[in-house]
């Protein structure tokens, strides 16, 4: 077919339509900074709101094709791409129902790969790609795109993992031109580091990614030394906080079970529109502009500063692995990916701060909160709802209490 694989979808188009509500085949597709168009002296701005379905949506003429001479080369859609999209769209479907059976751990690893490659696959994507190696090529930028596809699976493997869900919220996920959205409370929209091409750095603890996985269900990936410790500086860097390095994960602990309201959905949204690029799309008009219902558009303040946490009373501190084989042999592996002999591995110091200040975290999210957790994992076998005993909360309410009035002597 003509323009089969010239007509580059960078976001594809399965995945675009998990955010279409039943009975629709049309997006309200909105374009954030429309073209202004000069012709036989008149001047006009582009329909900003569009009606489109998925397969002219997110796309772009030759956006991967490689070009010699008079010769096009389609190799990164039909095959790489192809490949990449194929197990990636099971992935996705399986973590929309998560659970541990079989086939999780084939899943973990596509959805990883997918979701490094989808970030990296968008005009935003390509175009840090670009900026970052100073490569100027579409051949070098292609080549790139394949060397270092799997460039945050690393970090993110390392993170904490949370799945929440949308449901009982009348307003749903959007879509954008760059799903892999990534979040820090201290990068504000307009700041150097998140204009044009910029991203905040997921190696800063305070920075969180978010994917969308349907209309209702989202995966929220936080790293560990942030949940431990969210009083620390949001851009100091996580430990070993190197891209590339061997890890470990223990997916019973992806947590579950925490249901948004209506306006953390919005606070959400919000989010994801003002990380894109240039297009945002919904299965409603009013889903696209969040900040319209929204108390407050304050970067830093949405959900008390909170809003993309997992449930910290869920985390544990510890967390080694080690893993034997048939042979004999075995491996560990430390929570933040050091290997035994390394620098951090065993870090005593750091090890005390952490365990202080996550119980200080844990009991102040209680007060927030209040007894129910607000996810949960299936951690040593522990599924379904969790809350807190009398005896605990009795004791989080007395230790603020005591902690104000100490406030308040001095």
């Amino acid at each position: 077919m003509k323009g089969h694989f010239t007509h580059n979808h960078y976001v594809p188009v399965w995945y675009q339509k998990r955010f279409l509500p039943n009975g629709q085949s049309k997006f309200f597709y909105h374009d954030l900074n429309p073209e202004t168009r000069t012709a036989k002296g008149k001047t006009w701005t582009r329909d900003n709101m569009l009606r489109w379905g998925p397969k002219k949506c997110f796309a772009q003429d030759d956006l991967y094709t490689v070009q010699w001479g008079a010769l096009k080369n389609t190799d990164i859609e039909q095959f790489f791409f192809g490949q990449i999209d194929t197990t990636g769209r099971e992935a996705v479907e399986f973590f929309d129902n998560f659970d541990i059976k079989d086939g999780v751990h084939e899943a973990f690893e596509n959805l990883v790969r997918y979701m490094s490659t989808q970030k990296l696959r968008t005009p935003k994507g390509l175009g840090f790609l670009s900026q970052a190696f100073r490569k100027g090529t579409q051949f070098e930028i292609m080549r790139l795109l394949q060397q270092h596809q799997i460039i945050f699976g690393t970090l993110w493997t390392e993170a904490v993992w949370h799945i929440a869900d949308a449901t009982n919220s009348p307003t749903k996920f959007i879509v954008s031109d760059h799903p892999v959205t990534v979040y820090n409370r201290r990068c504000f929209p307009g700041s150097r580091r998140c204009r044009g091409f910029n991203d905040p750095d997921i190696r800063e603890v305070g920075t969180h990614t978010i994917f969308p996985l349907s209309l209702d269900k989202i995966l929220i990936l936080t790293n560990l030394a942030w949940v431990r410790n969210p009083y620390q500086h949001e851009m100091n860097l996580r430990p070993n906080p190197t891209f590339y390095h061997p890890t470990m994960m223990m997916l019973t602990k992806v947590q579950q079970g925490r249901s948004l309201s209506e306006q953390e959905v919005r606070e959400i949204n919000y989010i994801i529109k003002k990380r894109a690029l240039q297009w945002v799309a919904a299965g409603e008009e009013e889903w696209l502009f969040p900040e319209r219902f929204l108390p407050s558009t304050h970067w830093n303040k949405f959900g008390n500063g909170y809003l993309l946490m997992p449930e910290p009373r869920d985390i544990h501190m510890g967390g080694e692995i080690v893993v034997g084989y048939k042979d004999g042999s075995a491996e560990s592996f430390g929570e933040y990916g050091h290997r035994p002999g390394q620098n951090g591995f065993k870090d005593d110091k750091r090890f005390q701060r952490e365990s202080a200040s996550l119980r200080k975290f844990q009991a102040e999210f209680a007060l927030l909160q209040g007894k129910a957790h607000r996810g949960w994992s299936n951690d040593l076998g522990n599924k379904g709802p969790r809350t807190d005993s009398d005896d605990f909360y009795e004791y989080v309410v007395s230790a603020a209490a005591e902690n104000m009035r100490s406030k308040h002597r001095k």
